[in-house]
C-alpha cells in the first residue's frame, strides 16, 4: 500500500523503524492496514519469521459463549477484518498454507499470555478494547528482533467503562518513552469512501 496522506507517510517510516509503534485513529484511516503492509513486506524480506495478528475477542453485542461451534468457529468472526487485509498482500492459497506452518498466527489476544515473541511482527488490533492488565500483558510479549504495532480508535471502546481501557492507559504512561513510535491520524486521513469522512466529523461533532 502507498502512503496517500502525510501522516500515512510518517506512519509507515514508523512502522519500518521504531521496536513499538502505537497507530491510533477513526476507521478508514489505514492503521491497520498500513500495519500488516509493513508486517507482510518485514516477512518476505525475511527479516521476521512470523507474522502474528491479534484483538481482543470484546463482545460488541453478541455473546461468544452462545455463537455455535468450537473455539475456532466462535473467535474466526472477530478475526475477519485481520484475514481481509492479509488477501490483500498474499493469495489465499498461500495465506493458508503459512497458518497451517504457523508461520502466519491470527489468535486472540487471550492466547497470547505466556508466550514470548522473538523473530515475530506482532500486530495488536481493536487495542482500544484491551484492559490495563492486558495491554501490559501484551507489550510484555516483546522478544528479540521483534517489532510490535498497537492499532485502536479511542472513540471506539466497547469496554463497560472507557477508564478501563488498556490503550488509553497506555498513551499515559508510555508517551515520553523515547524508543517507542506514537502517531495519531485523523479524518482528513481515511481513505475509505469519502462518505466515511462526513460520518466521523458528524459523530465528533454531535457527542452525547
Amino acid at each position: 500500500m502507498i502512503p496517500k496522506t502525510d501522516l500515512q507517510n510518517f506512519y509507515l517510516k514508523l512502522l519500518l523503524s521504531k521496536e513499538v509503534i502505537f497507530g491510533i485513529g477513526p476507521a478508514g484511516t489505514g492503521k491497520t492496514y498500513l500495519s500488516i503492509a509493513a508486517g507482510v513486506s518485514q516477512f518476505l524480506k525475511g527479516k521476521v519469521e512470523r507474522l502474528i495478528l491479534t484483538r481482543p475477542a470484546v463482545e460488541a453485542g453478541e455473546h461468544l459463549g452462545f455463537l455455535p461451534g468450537d473455539i475456532k468457529d466462535k473467535v474466526d468472526p472477530y478475526m475477519q477484518p485481520l484475514y481481509d487485509s492479509l488477501y490483500d498482500f498474499l493469495p489465499s492459497s498461500q495465506v493458508a498454507k503459512m497458518i497451517d506452518s504457523g508461520k502466519i498466527q491470527v489468535i486472540p489476544l487471550a492466547f497470547m499470555r505466556g508466550r514470548t515473541l522473538a523473530n515475530s511482527f506482532i500486530i495488536l488490533d481493536e487495542a482500544q478494547n484491551t484492559t490495563k492488565t492486558q495491554m501490559k500483558m501484551f507489550l510484555t510479549r516483546l522478544g528479540k528482533n521483534s517489532q510490535m504495532v498497537v492499532v485502536g480508535d479511542i472513540t471506539q471502546i466497547d469496554l463497560v467503562s472507557e477508564k478501563d481501557s488498556g490503550l488509553k492507559d497506555a498513551l499515559k504512561k508510555l508517551n515520553k518513552v523515547d524508543d517507542i513510535g506514537f502517531i495519531e491520524l485523523s479524518e482528513k486521513d481515511v481513505v475509505r469512501h469519502d462518505l466515511v469522512k462526513k460520518i466521523i466529523n458528524a459523530y465528533e461533532k454531535n457527542k452525547s
